[in-house]
């Protein structure tokens, strides 16, 4: 689903690039004239998502630098063999302050911001951490490429092990936990929306391109503090680039990425606008056990609110508890959190979490795992672009 960002937080933090959360960066009165110098942030001299194009992997894993915003974004569920169980969120984010290559970049000059969060859901120790960190796309410290697939922030990694991009390393390391995970997709590519296209509203150009592994079986290690844990499950990666996406009326999103155990996704995004309603344009794919996807529209969906939880940390009101149903599809599912807690208190708040699913299929019980993502909740943030 399209990720988010306060215009004017993200212009604070460029701002302060190079600050002691940013390590081996500039000092923080030279970080904003090395950032911004070949910048501009008029969306209109990037390109917009107006029509399907051909996706060519593994070329399009890789950077989109004529499109303004850009993320590769990677969830899972993971346990150990004795049933210990965890939740993961590694997402890399890329902001152009300019299109396309920026011929004038030299050292530490780019037109190219990255920035990322790293989140471990340790579920029976009730714990949720996240970490946040910036960079700009030079002297190696960021940056991304399609061929071979790699994208990066500092140490913090995506790694392809094969060529067309399906098979990777993850790796991400923080004081206090980290993780080494290889993936496999298990199904080929899902093309979100018309071949890629994914709209968000009815104005022309308002959209992403949108590719998902939706099941990818993982293995590796997680350590928390001076534990170590061999890990086994599921993951689900996203990439979406766009230029502008969401309509000004639209304050935030509920996205849902769930793997069930009858092999088959269901991805579901549901984007709120400000007078309470949803936008027309939400919607998602039911991706079936064979590999073959189907497109949903809003009138396909049915999700309610079946219980609240309030952050101590932030104030937010996030839902709690969902009802989905399908009825073409004769889908009935009801959706958990593995912890209440999994809001991220970085330079922006939002909740993104490891959740449980259970529910029927055709009349016969279901159930399942995946990650959900509450945008636009905390009112602090004055809303999303």
């Amino acid at each position: 689903m399209i990720k988010h960002r306060n215009i004017t937080t993200l212009l604070s933090l460029l701002m302060i690039l190079g600050s002691t959360s940013c390590s081996t960066l500039v000092p923080p009165d030279q970080a904003a004239s090395i950032v911004l110098q070949p910048a501009t942030l008029a969306p209109e001299s990037f390109q917009r998502a107006l029509a399907p194009v051909p996706i060519q992997l593994p070329r399009d894993h890789g950077p989109h630098l004529n499109f303004q915003t850009e993320w590769w974004y990677y969830t899972g569920n993971v346990q150990t063999d004795d049933g210990r169980r965890f939740g993961y969120q590694l997402t890399i984010f890329r902001r152009g302050l300019s299109p396309g290559v920026d011929q004038r970049a030299a050292g530490f000059s780019t037109n190219q911001v990255y920035f990322a969060h790293f989140a471990l859901t340790d579920i029976e120790a009730g714990k949720h951490m996240a970490a946040e960190r910036f960079s700009r796309a030079a002297a190696g410290l960021a940056g991304g490429s399609g061929e071979p697939f790699r994208v990066w922030l500092e140490d913090w990694s995506v790694e392809s092990l094969n060529t067309d991009g399906s098979f990777v390393r993850v790796k991400a390391s923080e004081p206090r936990y980290s993780l080494e995970l290889v993936l496999e997709a298990q199904k080929p590519i899902v093309l979100h929306g018309e071949q890629g296209l994914s709209a968000k509203s009815n104005q022309p150009g308002n959209a992403s391109y949108y590719l998902s592994y939706t099941r990818m079986q993982t293995g590796g290690t997680i350590s928390v503090g001076n534990q170590s844990f061999d890990v086994e499950g599921s993951s689900w990666f996203d990439h979406e680039w766009s230029t502008s996406a969401l309509d000004e009326a639209d304050v935030g999103w509920d996205w849902f990425g769930l793997q069930l155990n009858d092999g088959s996704e269901l991805m579901l995004y549901w984007i709120r606008r400000a007078d309470g309603s949803v936008e027309p344009i939400s919607g998602g794919t039911l991706v079936n056990a064979d590999g073959r996807s189907t497109s949903l529209d809003r009138e396909d969906v049915r999700i309610s609110v079946e219980q609240t939880w309030t952050s101590p940390h932030s104030g937010a009101e996030y839902p709690a508890a969902w009802q989905i149903d399908l009825p073409a599809y004769d889908l009935s599912l009801q959706i958990r959190p593995q912890l209440p807690d999994q809001e991220l208190q970085v330079s922006f708040t939002y909740w993104e979490g490891a959740v449980s699913v259970t529910g029927t299929s055709a009349g016969r019980p279901i159930e399942g795992q995946g990650y959900v993502e509450l945008t636009g909740y905390d009112a602090s943030m004055g809303g999303v672009f």
